[in-house]
Formats: structure tokens, C-alpha cells, sequence
């Protein structure tokens, strides 16, 4: 088993693993799109995001009516594991291999322990859109850089988790959305916001629309897809007028006109004498700004960040 870095903040150069970043992209849709079609509707697609855990991702159970299941991305042993009610245990190598042949594999053992797996086959929020089970294409499977993003993943949530706590109002817990690939933690004014126009590629505008229902300050982690290098990221929703281009912390971090969001790159954080503390500052700061320029209620929202294992 190939060892973490022990810093918890390894590498992460995309361009040596971005086609198999891409298929484990992939591979995730088809795993949460099971999740989707069979979990009750949470308020802003929270019921079919991915966690992270200690081994890799995981969908937590999953309430099938013919079976309930739950699956695991192993990133340590680099296994699918899909585990159902009753004891019943079946697992894949993660491997090199097609979309059509992971597909075929997911679905083949949901089957077998009695559960259905009639998906949506189209990938969502990417250009191209070739159907799961017709996509050919064999992918690579570099175990390595799996294992050092997940090693990211790790740190990043743990971060993200702290952050959260600083936040009485309503809050998502740091949860992975596989349609953008992206760890995400989001903060709500309790305010509605103005109907959102849509237009995300392959995303149907209803879906769009009900995630932004109500006011945003979100904040998550790409690991290099669509950007090109690993990235943090901090938006609002709607964007105030005063926001853009506002001066963030910490040194490194950028407002991108383009995509309307700060920006800091995870090597920024990544070789920082103190990663945690640098990650926070960019959090805290681009939060502070969405929060203020928007005119949120922080006296009755904001809190001191959390401690372990005493009450705030």
C-alpha cells in the first residue's frame, strides 16, 4: 500500500493525474446518481453528495425500496466496496478500465444483492456527453495520486469542518457534489434569493434553481478540474456589486472576474508554514466580505469557531 504523505497536504499536480482524475469523476456520478434516484429530496441536492472518510468516499446508506445499501470508494486498497442490508458484501478492484465496464460492475452488483439500478446515463455539469454504458474509452487508474488526493480530501474537510462551526444559522455539513467534483461548504443568510437564470451545461435549470433558492456564501476545493491546477474557490450568491474585487486573504489569494469567485491555489495552502491557518484565513476573509457586503445579519449568525469536545 502506497504511503500518505503524514503532513496530510501532499502534491497535487493535476496534469500527472488528470485522466485518472477524469474517470474517477466519472465513476463518482454513476455511484451518486444511484444514491440520487432512490434518496428523498434534501433542500439543495445535499441528499446526493459523497462524504469523505478515513478510506476514501462513501454514499452513507442509501434506502433502495428492495434493499437498503451502502457504498464505498476504498482509496486505501483501492476497492468498490457495495455492502447491503443483511450482511451482504461485494466489492470490485478499482482499476484501469472503461466508464461502460465500471458502469457494468456498479450495476451488476447492485443487482445481484436485489437492488435497482436504472439510472440517468448521461453525465451531468460536463461538455461532453457520452452515456456511461457506451463509453469505450478504456481510462487509466493511477492508485497513487488517488491515494494523495485523497490524503487532500482529508485535510481540506477537516478544515472545512472547522470553518462550519463558526456559524449558527443554517450550513451544510463538507460533503463532495459529483457533478462538479468539487468538497463544498456553504453558508445561508436565511433570506431568499432571486430566481437563478440557470444554464450550467447538462444540469437541468430546476435543479440549478432550488440549490439557490436562498442567499449563498460557499466556499470548496476542485482538485484541477475545469481550472487546470488544484484551487479553492469562494462565491456568493447573488454576488453583491461591492464584492468584486475586494482584497482577500491570505497572500495568494485572487478575485477572477470570469468565473465571479475568489480563487486560491491549493499549492498556496499546500506549502504555507502552517496550511490550516492559511486555508482558514482564505475562508474566513472571502465570508467576511460576502457577509458584509451583502448585508447579512452576522450578530445573530456569526459565532466564535468551535471547540473539541466543549459546548460553544
Amino acid at each position: 500500500m502506497t504511503q500518505i504523505n503524514k503532513a496530510g497536504w501532499p502534491e497535487l499536480n493535476f496534469t500527472d493525474w488528470e485522466e485518472t482524475c477524469a474517470a474517477l469523476h466519472l465513476w463518482c456520478q454513476i455511484v451518486g446518481k444511484y444514491r440520487l434516484r432512490h434518496t428523498f429530496w434534501v433542500n439543495h441536492s445535499w441528499h446526493a453528495t459523497l462524504y469523505v472518510t478515513a478510506r476514501g468516499l462513501t454514499t452513507g446508506p442509501i434506502p433502495d425500496p428492495n434493499v437498503p445499501v451502502t457504498v464505498h470508494f476504498d482509496f486505501c486498497d483501492h476497492q468498490l466496496i457495495i455492502e447491503a442490508a443483511g450482511g451482504q458484501k461485494i466489492s470490485f478492484e478499482l482499476a484501469p478500465m472503461s466508464v461502460a465496464t465500471f458502469y457494468r460492475k456498479f450495476k451488476e452488483g447492485i443487482e445481484s444483492m436485489g437492488g435497482d439500478c436504472e439510472i440517468h446515463r448521461a453525465p451531468n455539469e460536463l461538455p461532453e456527453r457520452v452515456f456511461f454504458d457506451v463509453d469505450d474509452q478504456q481510462r487509466p487508474y493511477d492508485g497513487a495520486a488517488v491515494q494523495r488526493f485523497h490524503a487532500a480530501l482529508l485535510s481540506v474537510h477537516d478544515v472545512f469542518t472547522q470553518f462550519r462551526t463558526g456559524f449558527i444559522g443554517k450550513v451544510s455539513p463538507a460533503h463532495l457534489f459529483w457533478g462538479s467534483f468539487d468538497l463544498a461548504v456553504t453558508r445561508f443568510s436565511g433570506r431568499l434569493a432571486p430566481e437563478h437564470p440557470g444554464g450550467i451545461p447538462n444540469l437541468p435549470d430546476a435543479v440549478t434553481r432550488e440549490a439557490y433558492s436562498h442567499e449563498v456564501s460557499s466556499a470548496g476545493f476542485w482538485p484541477g478540474n475545469g481550472y487546470g491546477e488544484a484551487m479553492f474557490y469562494s462565491y456568493a450568491y447573488p454576488m453583491p456589486d461591492a464584492m468584486k474585487g475586494k482584497a482577500a486573504q491570505p497572500e495568494g489569494a485572487f478575485w477572477h472576474g470570469e468565473l465571479g469567485e475568489f480563487l486560491l491555489p491549493y499549492e498556496a495552502v499546500r506549502t504555507a508554514s502552517d496550511p490550516t491557518a492559511t486555508l482558514m484565513a482564505f475562508l474566513q476573509s472571502t465570508y467576511d466580505i460576502a457577509a458584509s457586503t451583502g448585508n447579512w445579519d452576522r450578530a445573530a449568525l456569526d459565532r466564535p469557531p468551535g471547540r473539541r469536545g466543549a459546548p460553544n
